[in-house]
């Protein structure tokens, strides 16, 4: 049984006074039959984690272990505050800030050291989709982002085409269904969970649920309420063989 996971990315949203939203959703997280993890702004970990016992997570961490790098935070920092994943190679993150697949990669080994449980973000531009390079971009990435000594346990592949993200635009079924098969092939262990990402919603997720290599969601914006983040959950909770 592959790990079924539904993560929730905040991105640069909440302040303490959300939390009570964390509180909600962790408390339907306890019955869920599937891994939740909600990764947060860093400033909220340590709050969280001294009000809820669900799994929390960091959204980016620096390759060095310490030093002078000003405003960045290290893996460890993350584990010391209460993660225990991070999200790394969100297209925000080479978008925004130029990350490069070595970069990604030397971040992952990082996370992977300090224990950390890392979701490795893959996915193509609309221009590269239009283009039909969807699947060499992915081949690519996953070659340049994920490093040798991926687990299931240390690792999960989050695919997120980057035109769909906060667009409301999702691949049809049947693209999502190869383009995950096409990323199972190309890790070296099969039974690393895939995620699905991209303007996932209570409207298409039971949809997702239902497709052979889709072994859960990383959400966006649906995963800031508790009325549109839980629907997701309890849809995309039965796990697949």
């Amino acid at each position: 049984m592959r790990r079924r996971i539904v993560a929730g990315n905040w991105k640069m949203n909440g302040t303490v006074a959300d939390l009570a939203t964390v509180a909600e959703i962790s408390a339907a997280a306890k019955t869920a039959a599937c891994e939740v993890v909600l990764c947060l702004p860093a400033t909220l970990i340590r709050p969280a984690r001294n009000l809820v016992g669900m799994e929390l997570g960091g959204q980016d961490c620096h390759a060095r272990a310490a030093g002078a790098h000003t405003g960045d935070i290290s893996a460890q920092m993350l584990r010391n505050a209460g993660a225990g994943w991070v999200i790394l190679g969100h297209s925000e993150r080479r978008r925004d800030h130029g990350e490069s697949d070595a970069q990604v990669a030397a971040k992952v080994q990082a996370a992977w050291e300090a224990g950390l449980t890392v979701i490795l973000c893959i996915g193509e531009t609309e221009a590269q989709y239009r283009a039909g390079e969807t699947l060499d971009v992915l081949a690519a990435q996953v070659a340049g982002s994920l490093p040798e000594g991926a687990t299931p346990a240390n690792t999960v592949i989050a695919y997120e085409p980057v035109w769909a993200i906060g667009t409301g635009l999702t691949p049809a079924p049947e693209e999502v269904t190869r383009t995950h098969a096409f990323i199972r092939a190309r890790l070296s262990d099969p039974a690393l969970s895939i995620l699905y990402g991209g303007s996932v919603g209570p409207a298409n997720a039971a949809l997702l649920r239902a497709l052979p290599d889709v072994d859960g969601a990383l959400v966006g914006g649906a995963s800031l309420a508790s009325k549109t983040f839980l629907p997701i959950i309890n849809a995309l909770e039965i796990a697949h063989a």
